[in-house]
């Protein structure tokens, strides 16, 4: 769907597990591949050798840095710990309003139903302030994913999604 849809694959470089998967199939229909992935991982990780692009970082601090200034909006496939890290501070970015780019979680069979009770939770407790509310999308639908960023995008002029750039810099 991303290659027929011309929008390039920004992940996190490897060949194996689910990204691998993606990034497999996003080449197989001649789309774009960028990988981006901390030095330190390229010797425990099959990196992805079909990318268009693959930029090895000097940590897993400097490989977000570039993640989200490559991204136009970000997808939570369902995944392990650090998807769960990559998730979270997305969210955290944007509650503090440091960009507007879409966030969507892929709930296929239900794998964010827990996250999103936690965030319930939360908010029940009074932990999420309203004037600074979780802004997140949610399909359990594969085919609504790229329809339903695209909307969310499309909402944003292009200052919103980049972000304040001194800030941007500092993360």
């Amino acid at each position: 769907m991303l290659a027929e849809a011309g929008i390039a694959l920004v992940y996190g470089g490897g060949a194996t597990g689910m990204m691998g998967a993606l990034a497999a199939a996003t080449q197989a229909r001649g789309g774009e591949i960028i990988g981006i992935i901390p030095s330190f991982l390229t010797r425990r990780e099959n990196v992805f050798r079909g990318a268009s692009e693959v930029v090895v970082t000097g940590d897993t601090h400097e490989r977000k840095r570039i993640m989200f200034e490559r991204s136009d909006a970000f997808v939570a496939l369902p995944g392990g710990i650090g998807t769960l890290e990559e998730l979270v501070e997305q969210l955290t970015w944007a509650q503090l309003g440091r960009h507007r780019k879409p966030i969507l979680l892929a709930n296929i069979n239900g794998f964010w139903d827990g996250l999103l009770a936690v965030f319930e939770h939360m908010d029940r407790h009074g932990y999420i302030h309203s004037g600074a509310r979780l802004n997140f999308l949610v399909t359990d639908d594969v085919e609504q994913i790229l329809p339903m960023l695209a909307a969310a995008a499309a909402a944003l002029t292009e200052e919103e999604t980049r972000g304040e750039p001194e800030a941007v810099r500092r993360m």
